[in-house]
């Protein structure tokens, strides 16, 4: 945009070699490694994976350190990156319940079948500074534990068998795939948890907290919140069944909203849901809020206006990349609409002007 300037293109050079300098620092200082942010800095990772739809903790930290730790940059560059890549196919669908649980907690069942699994949480942590982490040489390391493999049910499954939580629809067909084709409104279910998961944290922890204080009367619960790796399956038509190829850390919560009931349904509990890339607790948290709170019409409750209870302002400014691109565009070069509004003000100062002059001397 800025070549049509004179010098442009070697003033854009010049910008690019001065990025590389200060993204690479001080030279007296070690450069940061892949393998040390994908290690070390994992919840930015994760977001980078969650926000750009593709996982690859290895692309992720590349990103990341591309981007100079700005994480929409690197999502960015995950997005414009994942363009490039072919698709053999799709995989199964997920059974989160054969989750290798490394965090599993319910803040509605104390004696939750299966137990309450902490794992590494910042929740019980004091928010103090720890100047240790500061300090020079190797730092004590405890072995991480594997995840509990056991198969561990759902808190939901046992209120649905007192038909106490709304039933979700099943067998429907497969959605549409948002990475490839355009968000049209209006959209359904699936779609919208689509859109969600590769949403802004920030911006959908934003649309969770209005629902909290009020903005679309939803009170929830967090019936469960599951963190852990969940094999991922894919069918090969040449062996006639399905193979696991992998698997990919999750995020799961799941919500208990009170409903009132209406002329066909009794008085039962509703659901939020959240499922994202990674260890990725608030993001899940915020997404199965938003997700209920954008589920009043198929429930038949009031739209109170809310902002979260409106899909198209929710699903049209979650995305991080959509927004930051048309944000950004207006400090590139706009020299001909300035100078033509510029025209314009002058233009209608001096009729103004001459207006006056004109009142002044019939007066």
């Amino acid at each position: 945009m800025y070549v049509a300037v004179k010098g442009g293109e070697k003033a854009i050079d010049a910008a690019h070699s001065w990025l590389a300098e200060e993204r690479r620092g001080p030279l007296d200082v070690a450069e940061l490694s892949i393998e040390q942010i994908k290690g070390q800095l994992k919840l930015a990772v994760n977001r980078v994976i969650a926000e750009g739809s593709l996982y690859d903790p290895d692309l992720a930290a590349l990103a990341i350190k591309q981007a100079r730790g700005d994480m929409i940059e690197a999502i960015f560059l995950i997005r414009a990156y994942r363009t490039t890549l072919p698709r053999f196919g799709g995989s199964e669908p997920l059974n989160t319940e054969d989750m290798a649980c490394d965090r599993r907690v319910s803040a509605t069942f104390k004696d939750a079948p299966g137990g309450q699994v902490l794992g590494p949480t910042f929740d019980y942590t004091h928010r103090l500074l720890d100047f240790k982490l500061a300090a020079e040489g190797e730092a004590t390391h405890t072995p991480q534990s594997e995840g509990d493999a056991n198969t561990k049910p759902h808190i939901m499954s046992f209120l649905d068998r007192e038909g106490l939580i709304q039933p979700e629809p099943g067998g429907a067909e497969c959605p549409p795939d948002l990475t490839r084709e355009p968000l049209e409104l209006p959209t359904n279910r699936p779609l919208r948890l689509q859109s969600l998961t590769r949403a802004d944290e920030g911006f959908i922890l934003g649309m969770a907290y209005s629902t909290q204080r009020g903005y679309a009367r939803n009170h929830a619960f967090v019936a469960e919140l599951r963190i852990g790796s969940c094999p991922v399956e894919m069918d090969i038509p040449e062996l006639g069944f399905s193979i696991e190829i992998g698997e990919v850390e999750l995020t799961e919560c799941e919500t208990v909203n009170q409903f009132q009931g209406s002329k066909t349904e009794p008085p039962q509990f509703t659901r939020g849901y959240g499922l994202v890339f990674g260890m990725s607790e608030r993001k899940a948290i915020s997404m199965a809020l938003v997700d209920r709170a954008l589920r009043w019409e198929e429930l038949g409750e009031d739209n109170v206006g809310a902002p979260a209870q409106n899909e198209e302002f929710v699903l049209y400014h979650a995305d991080n990349i959509q927004a930051t691109g048309f944000l950004e565009h207006i400090k590139l070069p706009h020299y001909v609409d300035f100078q033509s509004e510029l025209e314009l003000i002058r233009k209608l100062r001096r009729e103004a002007t001459s207006c006056h002059r004109q009142q002044e001397a019939a007066e």
